[in-house]
């Protein structure tokens, strides 16, 4: 595969599926860093506390959320854009993503006997909370694809920072 290849899928993704399966791969990448940073500190922070499972899954969602869309957004209120405009490219960019996510993540967590009482010291906490993400993460891609090759989902980001590259 030529470097050609690449430059035309950051024109026109649908037209280059190659282009647009990396694009995808890297905008579930991106939106599962974040999502998983705001997860991990989530049921940690429930667990350490003692909070109860429904109180840890919805902090682990809350923190999901906030650090998906902030790693979205810092890049671009770096780059000059106003809050006003990052803030609902930012949820456009990453709303389905998260979403998608949070309920594969949370309902993998939740099935997994015993994930949701052990302790931070157990490989069971951190073995779950790995392949729940693993698997959010696979769920997302399709949808992050779906939403690329439409022009929307981290299309959006990316078109701001296609003069940055």
């Amino acid at each position: 595969m030529d470097g050609r290849a690449h430059d035309r899928g950051h024109d026109a993704p649908a037209q280059q599926p190659a282009a647009l399966n990396r694009l995808a791969f890297s905008a579930t990448v991106h939106c599962l860093s974040g999502c998983a940073t705001g997860e991990v500190l989530g049921m940690v922070i429930g667990t350490a506390l003692g909070l109860s499972n429904g109180a840890t899954v919805a902090i682990s969602i809350a923190l999901a959320f906030f650090f998906g869309y902030s790693f979205t957004s810092w890049p671009l209120l770096r780059s000059g854009m106003a809050l006003a405009a990052v803030v609902p490219l930012a949820l456009a960019s990453d709303t389905l993503s998260i979403a998608t996510m949070e309920v594969v993540d949370t309902l993998i967590v939740l099935v997994i006997p015993g994930a949701m009482d052990a302790g931070l010291g157990e490989a069971l906490f951190w073995g779950s909370l790995a392949l729940a993400l693993l698997i959010a993460g696979t769920a997302a891609y399709p949808v992050n694809r779906w939403l690329l090759k439409r022009g929307r989902g981290h299309a959006l980001v990316h078109a701001h920072h296609a003069g940055h590259h």
